[in-house]
């Protein structure tokens, strides 16, 4: 008994070491506060607004494309929000990818196809980064689920690009960002206003088209939430009904037996 006591006593204090340890690394990571948005997906019965989940691609398309690939996407997978099959191919055929070397050997394109993936806009890892000034442009795929905050995240650093306050020096090859831990990113603010032009006439300002833009890249990330959110529903009401069905078994079982 006494040694159990004396190896409680241990991991107490041992995870009490670890608490106050991992403490200022935390406090010393934290993020600024990030302003919660009003999405549509959020929720048991969230859905993509394909309005904006379109025009969110057009900001990836005509912006984000340039430095940021989106390799889990594919051009077919664009008909999930809204594109037929005749607009993803005609987006489709904008791009060119690698094709089958010709009978010399030497290396081919061809107009990309609803099969191919989006192809990323260098090369390779070494072409980006010699085009950024060393940082590499990261994936875009996920991103909404890698960062702490989710779409939140994303949409604040989007719109998160101040002037420094006083007394602050940004330097060289660094911009300013009100949102970012550190404050300090590699990437230039990359949207403006009036950057794209709506086909459904929507102004485009810096928070309409960072929201748009996130809320496409939410979908990237999440292509199955929606059926997903339908098979919980559904999951909860088969439960309900079973629970309610197993409360008249047991009333009918055990009503004629004294306890």
């Amino acid at each position: 008994m006494i040694r159990l006591t004396h190896l409680a006593g241990a991991l107490a204090g041992a995870l009490a070491l670890i608490a106050v340890a991992a403490g200022p690394s935390r406090a010393a990571g934290d993020a600024p506060h990030l302003a919660a948005q009003d999405w549509t997906f959020k929720g048991v019965f969230g859905t993509f607004d394909r309005a904006a989940v379109q025009r969110g691609f057009k900001v990836y398309k005509d912006v984000c494309a340039a430095c940021h690939s989106l390799h889990y996407v594919a051009f077919r997978n664009l008909r999930d929000i809204g594109f037929s099959d005749a607009e993803a191919a005609a987006i489709a055929r904008e791009y060119s990818v690698p094709d089958e070397p010709d009978d010399a050997g030497d290396p081919r394109t061809r107009p990309a196809r609803l099969s191919d993936r989006l192809p990323s806009p260098y090369a390779n890892s070494q072409a980006a980064r010699a085009a950024n000034g060393g940082a590499l442009p990261p994936d875009l795929s996920l991103m909404t689920k890698a960062r702490v905050g989710g779409p939140d995240y994303v949409y604040a650093i989007l719109t998160g690009y101040t002037p420094p306050p006083a007394g602050v020096t940004v330097p060289a090859g660094q911009y300013y960002n009100a949102a970012f831990p550190g404050h300090l990113l590699a990437m230039p603010a990359p949207i403006s206003e009036g950057q794209v032009e709506y086909a459904d006439g929507t102004r485009a300002t810096v928070a309409q088209m960072s929201k748009d833009v996130t809320h496409f890249l939410h979908w990237a990330a999440e292509p199955n939430l929606e059926a997903r959110h339908q098979l919980g529903l559904q999951v909860i009401i088969f439960l309900i009904l079973l629970t309610i069905l197993f409360w008249f078994v047991k009333q009918r079982v055990w009503r004629n037996i004294e306890h």
